[in-house]
């Protein structure tokens, strides 16, 4: 489901750069970025944990992904993020034809923990408080 201008699975400042190319297929959209980035199938089954034929079978149209967990998608994006590519979570859900979820609980905690650590100890601990008190159950 989305929600203005981004998708609760891309970064929050993703949404400026979606480079989607209209009606691409996984396969094409892979094949791709792998280009961009001059790195091969095999490297980005590796490191993004799927097994190379399964991979090679989803870019050739062989293999269908309506059952893939969503996020061995985001790991595939993370990836090729990471190595420089210009695809978004949004756009390998769309090239599957699927509607990007919200971020994993491991996302939120990761960038929670992040803002936390950006602040200063007395705002570290207005925070905490802050968190304590959403947490006490409310009285109606």
């Amino acid at each position: 489901m989305t929600t203005g201008q981004s998708d609760p699975g891309d970064h929050p400042h993703g949404a400026a750069e979606d480079t989607a190319h209209e009606g691409e297929d996984l396969g094409a959209l892979i094949t791709r970025a792998l280009s961009d980035v001059d790195r091969t199938q095999k490297e980005l089954a590796t490191a993004a944990g799927v097994p190379y034929t399964t991979l090679n079978h989803w870019i050739a149209g062989r293999r269908g992904t309506s059952r893939v967990d969503p996020e061995i998608f985001r790991g595939v994006a993370q990836v090729l993020r990471g190595w420089g590519a210009t695809v978004t979570v949004r756009e390998i859900f769309a090239a599957v034809g699927r509607v990007v979820p919200g971020p994993s609980d491991q996302e939120r905690e990761e960038r929670l923990l992040r803002i936390y650590r950006a602040l200063s100890t007395d705002r570290q601990r207005d925070l905490i408080q802050i968190a304590e008190a959403m947490g006490r159950p409310t009285v109606t």
